[in-house]
């Protein structure tokens, strides 16, 4: 298991040299998705009259501060097979909390980070927080979606062993196999579903923004990426082959269960009908 941490696999070409660098797919797609994802949310700040720079403005701000908060996440969570006898690698051998180049990025640890990190731009720069997380939450998603072929590349976050056809079934490569696995080739390619969700969830985001502009409030887009993203992370972890445990618990299916849950009340007490005293306390303001 200590080999997993500088371990890169064979059989897939994973990366490109440039002047003597390797460059992994990883990082590239990640990059991709962080840009298209921008392009996406400037339309999105355009047509709610936001500053046409300003998503490119808080990007680096985005960007740092969800690599960092990805990283913390999976060092703290790291997936079951990293466990040196039952324990947490990285604290065993804490400089390999450094070397984010041999990957090892949590979803929900980057988003958490990034919300943050929005919330200090927007007190600094005088913005609307819940408006600019609006605007982001598509283009979020449409990173994620792009960002999960690092995955592939890697050959890493597959899924349980899978007899059915292609595009649901993907051969790995014997070096990826995980131990008990040795000599099953074909797996659920969950980094594919997981970015079709994305994608229709960037979809259904940019929709329902437009069907029902009238009727949201300031943050609700954001609050349904909350709860759309979730739900299919939810049930994508019974179909993972490892999972990251703490006290026995899978801590990214339980956090997603709480956050869509959460997320999922918090919408409908914001759009409840107001009690009549409200109503005429607002009225008389």
């Amino acid at each position: 298991n200590n080999n997993r941490l500088t371990w890169k696999g064979v059989g897939m070409i994973i990366g490109i040299t440039i002047f003597g660098v390797k460059i992994y797919f990883y990082a590239l797609l990640i990059s991709t998705g962080a840009l298209l994802g921008a392009v996406v949310s400037s339309k999105e700040a355009k047509r709610r009259g936001l500053e046409k720079d300003i998503i490119w403005d808080v990007l680096p701000w985005l960007l740092i501060a969800g690599i960092i908060g990805a990283r913390l996440w999976h060092v703290i969570t790291p997936d079951s097979t990293l466990l040196v006898n039952g324990q947490n690698p990285y604290f065993i051998r804490p400089i390999e909390i450094l070397n984010i180049r041999n990957g090892g990025l949590g979803i929900p640890g980057g988003v958490m980070a990034g919300v943050l990190a929005l919330w200090i731009y927007c007190r600094k720069k005088k913005v609307n927080f819940s408006i600019l997380l609006d605007v982001i939450a598509p283009g979020l998603a449409l990173a994620q979606a792009i960002g999960r072929w690092g995955n592939y590349f890697n050959q890493e976050v597959y899924g349980l062993p899978s007899n059915l056809p292609f595009p649901f079934s993907i051969r790995i490569d014997e070096a990826h196999r995980l131990p008990g696995f040795e000599h099953i080739e074909r797996y659920h390619p969950t980094f594919l579903y997981e970015s079709v969700w994305n994608l229709l969830n960037m979809c259904l985001l940019l929709w329902i923004s437009r069907r029902f502009e009238g009727k949201l409030k300031n943050g609700d887009v954001f609050i349904i990426y909350l709860i759309i993203y979730p739900v299919g992370r939810f049930f994508l972890e019974f179909i993972r082959i490892v999972n990251s445990p703490i006290a026995g618990i899978n801590s990214n299916q339980t956090l997603m269960a709480v956050i869509a849950l959460v997320s999922a009340i918090t919408l409908v007490l914001r759009h409840l009908p107001k009690n009549k005293a409200q109503s005429q306390k607002q009225a008389a303001n």
